[in-house]
């Protein structure tokens, strides 16, 4: 089937980014926006923007009888989730299947199935693939707890249909076990609605790599190589680059070949990522799979030299993949930043105001995925995430040094972001050599707040005054002092 009308299902950068490349592919486009929403990037590039309704901004865009209605209303033939919101929803995917919507992305049962951490660590577990030792609340409840001490410490306690690092708790002692547990099921139950939890053995000091896998739901799957994930902030990663600096061209092979076995034995079709938790000498083990197109994907974009949403959208309209795995190939070295509004020196506390002036990075190598414009509005009924500053060098220094250029002259005016802590971590010699792990922020935490509270007011005074918007504003002579003319007291 071709698709003629595409509906966007998301908002901010994703959104924009999405309709960007439909629109190149002749697709006519819809987005949606709830009515209390300022207007955004995806709201200029669509060809229709439908309003959508509901209790808070959030609930809108998790109304699926809303959201499957508006599809079928304006014509739609199918659905790009992004990430986020209903993007990993099963309930969501088979609403649209029983509409004959087409969703841009894998089938109701694999989603279902790999959504749940659970059913999904059993799966790889049965099919050979590498899993960390672990215990599981639903095998038998009642020994649980002893079960999770048989693993061993330190233990890492998951709920099941958990994501984005909620709920998870680090455990070192056994005396903290039992009430840790208790303290992981009730941020399961309020979170996702599901108590259910497992534990893991926790690799110390552990790297988080990602493998990009694309399959067409015939049987055929590639890889487009790893991208390292592990500068995490209380689980949330907020810098990803690729190739990773802690693989040998060999282990490389390896991850992403394992990457693309997992894919192929849940037959997977669409864009996906497999994570895994690499170890210090070397071994991995099997996360978790997300069956959506990643924040971090235009990463891989950038050193593949491949549209990864194309790619998508070719796949559901039923053309297939557009490579092999022999054509696929990394080139050079790409860095993302996720440009926050938030307080680094307030515990990351989220920001809010107006955007006073908006001057966003250009240049070789640069790109910039942004949700907000000019004179727009930062409320709390968001991710406090404004956008993906993304680099391009011919190696992991050249990047790191345009990364740093960049982030220094994104200038946003008016609302508190996290540039100068961004630019903190690049400039760390911990970073610039490739020795981090996942703890890499919290066992910085002093010196990186700091650092970046240091440089942070510098570095947008700098950028600020490099605008020659805001020069000749500051500058300009009011006319009532213009019409004294010489006259002095």
């Amino acid at each position: 089937m071709s698709i003629s009308k595409l509906l966007v299902a998301n908002r901010g950068e994703i959104a924009a980014r999405v309709l960007r490349t439909a629109k190149a592919r002749g697709v006519a486009t819809a987005v949606l926006r709830h009515a209390s929403e300022q207007q955004g990037p995806a709201h200029l590039i669509a060809d229709e923007v439908v309003t959508i309704e509901g209790p808070t901004p959030v609930a809108a865009y998790l109304d699926i009888p809303q959201i499957v209605e508006v599809a079928q209303k304006i014509g739609a033939d199918a659905v790009h989730p992004g990430y986020g919101f209903l993007s990993e929803n099963a309930a969501f995917v088979a609403a649209l299947e029983e509409a004959g919507v087409t969703f841009v992305g894998p089938t109701s049962e694999v989603i279902d199935l790999m959504g749940d951490k659970v059913r999904a660590r059993a799966f790889v577990e049965e099919h050979g693939f590498p899993v960390a030792p672990s215990a599981i609340e639903d095998d038998d409840p009642a020994s649980f707890v002893e079960r999770s001490r048989a693993v061993g410490y330190p233990l890492l306690i998951k709920p099941s249909a958990g994501g984005g690092g909620k709920g998870m708790r680090v455990v070192r002692e056994d005396k903290a076990l039992e009430s840790e547990i208790e303290t992981a099921r009730r941020e399961g139950e309020r979170y996702f609605g599901d108590g259910r939890l497992f534990v893991e053995r926790y690799i110390e000091r552990p790297r988080h790599i990602e493998v990009q896998v694309m399959g067409d739901g015939q049987g055929n799957v590639v890889h487009f190589w790893e991208r390292e994930c592990s500068i995490q902030r209380r689980f949330q990663k907020i810098i990803e680059e690729t190739p990773s600096p802690a693989l040998s061209p060999e282990q490389r092979q390896e991850i992403c070949d394992t990457a693309a076995g997992i894919a192929r034995a849940v037959n997977y079709r669409g864009a996906g990522t497999v994570e895994f938790i690499y170890a210090q000498d070397g071994a991995f083990y099997f996360l978790e799979m997300n069956t959506r197109l990643q924040v971090e994907h235009p990463v891989t974009e950038m050193v593949t030299g491949f549209d990864l949403v194309a790619e998508q959208l070719r796949i559901a309209a039923g053309e297939g993949l557009s490579a092999v795995q022999d054509d696929i190939r990394q080139t050079g070295h790409s860095i993302e930043l996720r440009i926050c509004a938030e307080d680094a020196t307030e515990d990351f506390r989220p920001a809010i105001g107006d955007i006073l002036l908006l001057d966003e990075p250009e240049g070789e190598g640069v790109r910039v995925d942004s949700g907000i414009l000019d004179g727009g509005k930062v409320t709390t009924d968001f991710d406090p995430m404004l956008s993906k500053l993304i680099v391009y060098g011919p190696d992991r220094a050249e990047a790191i040094a345009r990364a740093r250029h960049a982030v220094q002259n994104y200038v946003v005016l008016g609302v508190t972001t996290n540039t100068g802590y961004l630019d903190a971590i690049l400039a760390h010699p911990d970073f610039a050599s490739g020795d981090v792990s996942t703890g890499f922020l919290a066992e910085q935490a002093e010196t990186l707040t700091a650092s970046g509270e240091d440089v942070n007011d510098l570095l947008m005074a700098v950028a600020a005054l490099s605008d020659e918007r805001l020069v000749a504003e500051v500058m300009q002579i009011p006319e009532v002092h213009r019409r004294i003319g010489g006259w002095r007291n």
